[in-house]
């Protein structure tokens, strides 16, 4: 069929004017209102910036409608988390769904950055600044969308929750909060999470798949650290605190922990490496057929975005030896950093690592108190609920579920008996993905295509 050059334009025309519409609309200029303002305010370890940033929400959400008696902040220290309940008329008879999101940034200087981390910018193609894509585009999405079902009169048919912790990046505290000890604000029948899940592109904008968070890894930090007498350097001794250290450091580098794998893992490396194909595919579709394929295993060991599914890693994140330039090191410390696979505890980990290293010299401390926690089933009506939101975008894509190789609030949810799964608005390409790093972005079209997101998933689960 010959299509003319006018069609083209005219539909190019359609398009442009279908996106202009929706960025213009009620709903997306208070969301960019909310996404812009969040990002303003440095919610970073240390500048006590959080409580700000839960006063702007809780105005929002006063402004909606939303009675005082359901808006609840929590202070912890120089940070605080946020609870806020959308009462519903109970004619479900069911649990409320608790919707997870995190209000704090990991830090951002200036002076490394291309643009300003704590001011929202843009180009033709990207949003720019700290937190558009972790968490704060949870956060403005998970708000938006609340007053926007307030607006519009929605009743829903079972209590919805929103719950912003404060120090998610750090040490969970408030996380812990909510979920172990404020059960009387957050008890629900099931959690979704905003910080984890997705949709990939590839560099040409097509979908490969939608990825529902199921599962993360076990976070467990430990410190290594090797003591020595010292003294002047110039009269080396054999014995260095720095080099035992290092030759400790090197043996965990070369070490790999066995293969693991779930029913979730193996089917998670099937439909991805069918979409992938290629060498890297081919590896994937055999690791799924059989995880005891060692040549398939070391193949995507070294992929950084999917060795992580593969086993538990351990990787040394941060050093710290010596007193003096011209004096030997009477102490070094390493912080070796590890993602355990569910089912793996943190104590045979240290054992592991103990035994790899064979030192019995080396001071071994497990930092702060890990949280093991469950999969979660993927939920028939969750998956349905996420699958109508994500095929409104692209038809075809496939959903699976999936294991995260990093840590989230889902972990204590989850650890609390809460089935927690993680399903952002977010379709990107892995590329384009520079959370924790410099010059984090968005891609705007991924911003104003997800406004309907989580419109349509909790109308789907909460509706009439």
């Amino acid at each position: 069929m010959k299509i003319s050059l006018a069609f083209i334009l005219g539909l190019f025309l359609l398009n442009n004017a279908t996106a202009e519409g929706i960025q213009d609309s009620a709903h997306a200029k208070k969301s960019l209102e909310i996404y812009r303002k969040v990002i303003s305010i440095p919610t970073v370890k240390g500048r006590g910036k959080v409580p700000e940033m839960v006063n702007y929400l809780v105005s929002e959400f006063k402004n909606a409608g939303f009675p005082e008696g359901d808006i609840h902040i929590l202070p912890s220290g120089e940070t605080a988390a946020l609870v806020v309940r959308y009462r519903g008329d109970g004619s479900s008879s069911k649990k409320p769904i608790l919707l997870l999101a995190h209000m704090d940034v990991v830090e951002a200087f200036p002076k490394d950055w291309e643009r300003p981390p704590f001011t929202l910018t843009q180009d033709d193609k990207y949003f720019y600044g700290r937190g558009t894509e972790d968490n704060k585009l949870g956060v403005t999405m998970l708000t938006s969308t609340f007053i926007r079902l307030k607006k519009q009169g929605f009743v829903p048919s079972r209590d919805l929750i929103i719950a912003f912790s404060g120090d998610e990046e750090t040490g969970m505290v408030t996380t812990k909060m909510l979920a172990h000890d404020r059960k009387d604000l957050t008890d629900a029948e099931f959690a979704l999470n905003s910080d984890a899940g997705g949709g990939q592109l590839t560099k040409e904008g097509n979908a490969v798949s939608y990825l529902v968070q199921a599962a993360e890894k076990t976070y467990a930090t430990f410190e290594l650290t090797i003591r020595n007498p010292g003294g002047h350097s110039s009269r080396p001794r054999p014995d260095n605190a720095i080099y035992d250290l290092a030759d400790m450091l090197k043996k965990i580098q070369n070490y790999r922990f066995p293969v693991m794998y779930s029913d979730m893992t193996r089917d998670y490396f099937r439909r991805i490496g069918m979409q992938i194909q290629g060498e890297l595919g081919g590896s994937m579709l055999r690791f799924s057929d059989n995880p005891e394929d060692k040549v398939a295993s070391d193949r995507l060991a070294i992929e950084s975005s999917y060795v992580g599914t593969t086993r538990t890693t351990c990787v040394a994140t941060m050093l710290r030896a010596g007193h003096a330039e011209n004096a030997m090191p009477q102490s070094a410390t390493a912080t070796v950093n590890c993602r355990i696979f569910p089912g793996v505890s943190v104590a045979d980990v240290k054992q592991t690592l103990q035994t790899i290293i064979a030192n019995d010299g080396v001071e071994f401390v497990t930092l702060g108190d890990p949280t093991e926690s469950p999969i979660s089933e993927l939920r028939e009506d969750v998956m349905k609920a996420v699958g109508k939101a994500v095929h409104a975008r692209y038809p075809d894509v496939a959903l699976m579920g999936y294991m995260e190789s990093g840590g989230t609030d889902g972990m204590h949810y989850r650890s609390e008996g809460i089935p927690t799964l993680a399903i952002s608005s977010i379709f990107m390409d892995p590329d384009d993905m520079f959370a924790h790093g410099l010059n984090e972005r968005l891609p705007i079209k991924t911003f104003y295509d997800g406004l309907d997101h989580w419109t349509v998933i909790l109308k789907e689960l909460a509706g009439h």
